[in-house]
């Protein structure tokens, strides 16, 4: 699994957002503090220096490439790695999207741009759906997808387990999207981002055990 094009994209996306951020530093004043974390409802409430803020996002989406196109030469199930290829190249994807957008997010101040918390929150929320629908494409692996004492040791749970998260965490997404372009006021969409969090991580860990439990009883 050479990932060629994926590496490319990467180089690609990593040199634009250098790119960004060196321009958007070249117009930043002495003492220009720029967001580097945001809240549950997309807003910044931690800053930073502009030249640390336009550079982490390059940094994170480097060492993200990195670590993704690594993943396939030091997974141990390695007879297993093609069949989870889409949901690896998913999430490698999908985060690289999401970096661009931090980068922009954080840049725009200074690119003369106007950007809404809601752009940042609505990338969370179409990367879940992305991820969502890649889930069910996968098989046991140590380094995407659910991993449960009780998915790595069965493929069967691992399937099951896959196939009810694609919804959790799909719905997940989709909620969040929903939270950031609704009208509603930032703790009413605090309160959705956090429930939609839990519902992709929480089920899918819970009907792992109990799909378990099950199969454990028919056995005896």
């Amino acid at each position: 699994m050479a990932n060629r094009g994926l590496k490319i994209a990467s180089a690609a996306t990593i040199g634009a957002m250098a790119l960004m951020a060196a321009i958007a530093w070249k117009n930043a004043l002495p003492g220009t503090e720029l967001p580097v974390h945001w809240d549950a409802a997309g807003m910044p409430d931690r800053f930073a220096d502009a030249g640390w803020a336009l550079a982490m996002p390059v940094f994170v989406a480097a060492a993200v490439s990195l670590i993704f196109a690594a993943l396939p030469a030091i997974e141990p199930l390695q007879s297993r790695m093609e069949a989870s290829a889409p949901l690896l190249r998913t999430c490698w994807a999908g985060l690289l999207v999401m970096m661009f957008v931090v980068e922009l997010t954080v840049a725009a101040p200074l690119l003369g741009l106007a950007a809404s918390p809601s752009l940042l929150l609505a990338a969370v929320g179409a990367l879940l759906v992305a991820v969502g629908n890649a889930l069910p494409k996968s098989r046991p692996g140590f380094f995407v997808g659910v991993r449960t004492p009780w998915t790595l040791t069965d493929t069967d749970n691992w399937i099951a387990t896959h196939r009810f998260a694609a919804w959790t965490t799909t719905i997940g997404g989709l909620v969040i999207i929903l939270a950031a372009l609704a009208p509603i006021d930032e703790e009413a969409r605090r309160s959705l981002i956090v429930t939609a969090v839990l519902n992709v991580v929480i089920p899918p860990v819970l009907f792992s055990f109990l799909h378990w439990r099950r199969t454990m009883r028919r056995a005896r």
